[in-house]
């Protein structure tokens, strides 16, 4: 399947400009996900049934492969990505106010780097269209995890940043098997700064008591809450993300989101924008290694970045991950990736 998607399908995918392509393939997603019986049916060919599920910060995996944040925005067609085997989809990311995003265009592929740039800016429908919609699908039984990743309105000023964070948890919660909170992407202005280690604290600890008052409340467990993190950051500042993590018991840390750096491969690139795919990789490993030494295993990461194949998803475990997410390498791999790289890991010591 992987060469008929690579040999058919993606040449005619890449005739059309990136966005329009993503839309293309969101909109017949959609339809399938609209499809119980077949999405049923696919996830009986390509979910594994022959081991144990994997448990990570208390939730139960049936494979340790996801689908990182940015291809299911709006909570549209998760179930058949699960059905494509895929072990959890994480949507989103979702901000309390709805948002068109940046100008077009805004997607820019690099075929010959396996890359993508993006600046799309938290294009979404916002936390209360997408909660209704979770809401409606509720009945429908969920074969993985579905985490739920959260940003801040570009509106919001940063000095509010907190209040709009908690405003799209508590619509949201109810949903979500598990939270990602992005602090991370470059194409919200100022959005990083929430990774410094003031304002980190003040957002930290107020989505976690509002998250353990809920689940006292509810006499349920607390939903497992991560933190998003740049790849552009200095092990100085990821130390002090450490700290803040450890002090407020967040459960796990999502290394890393998409880089403003440009390595050599990208010479002569100048598109603004996060940076994805098979150049990554590298930063993205020494970044999930440090965390993993510096918490000496102990912090729970999902490991994200230039994972492609099973090579590139083999490395980003021996470095430290639990759990691992992908997301550019499907557009250029295609559909079933998630499924060889499951089936490949499912015996890798």
């Amino acid at each position: 399947m992987g060469l008929f998607y690579e040999k058919l399908v993606k040449p005619i995918l890449f005739t059309q400009e990136p966005e329009v392509a993503h839309e293309v393939v969101c909109t017949i997603l959609r339809w399938l996900s609209n499809a119980p019986l077949f999405c049923s049916l696919l996830a009986h060919y390509n979910q594994f049934s022959d081991h144990q599920d994997v448990e990570v910060f208390g939730l139960k995996f049936p494979n340790i492969v996801g689908l990182a944040a940015g291809m299911d925005k709006n909570a549209q067609f998760w179930p058949v990505m699960g059905a494509l085997g895929f072990g959890f989809v994480e949507v989103g990311t979702v901000t309390y106010q709805r948002q068109e995003g940046n100008l077009r265009p805004r997607v820019f592929r690099y075929p010959e780097q396996k890359a993508l740039v993006n600046r799309l800016g938290f294009n979404n429908e916002g936390a209360e269209i997408i909660a209704k919609r979770l809401e409606a699908n509720s009945h429908q039984k969920r074969i993985t995890p579905l985490g739920i990743n959260i940003g801040k309105s570009k509106i919001t000023p940063l000095k509010n940043a907190t209040k709009d964070y908690l405003a799209s948890f508590h619509l949201l919660a109810d949903y979500a098997d598990y939270f990602a909170i992005n602090v991370s992407s470059p194409n919200t202005p100022g959005l990083r700064t929430l990774q410094e280690p003031d304002m980190l604290s003040v957002l930290l600890s107020t989505l976690r008591e509002a998250n353990l008052t809920r689940a006292k409340t509810r006499n349920i467990p607390p939903i497992p809450m991560l933190i998003k993190i740049a790849p552009d950051l200095s092990f100085s500042q990821i130390d002090s993300i450490l700290e803040i993590v450890c002090e407020f018991k967040i459960d796990g840390i999502i290394a890393a989101n998409t880089s403003i750096e440009r390595p050599e491969i990208m010479t002569g690139i100048n598109e603004a924008g996060g940076l994805s795919g098979e150049p990554i990789h590298k930063r993205s490993l020494e970044v999930i290694s440090y965390i993993h030494r510096s918490t000496e295993g102990n912090l729970p990461i999902i490991g994200v970045g230039g994972i492609t194949d099973i090579r590139t998803a083999e490395e980003t475990i021996t470095a430290g991950a639990s759990l691992i997410q992908l997301y550019t390498g499907m557009i250029y791999k295609g559909p079933f990736l998630a499924k060889t790289i499951a089936k490949s890991l499912s015996s890798f010591p």
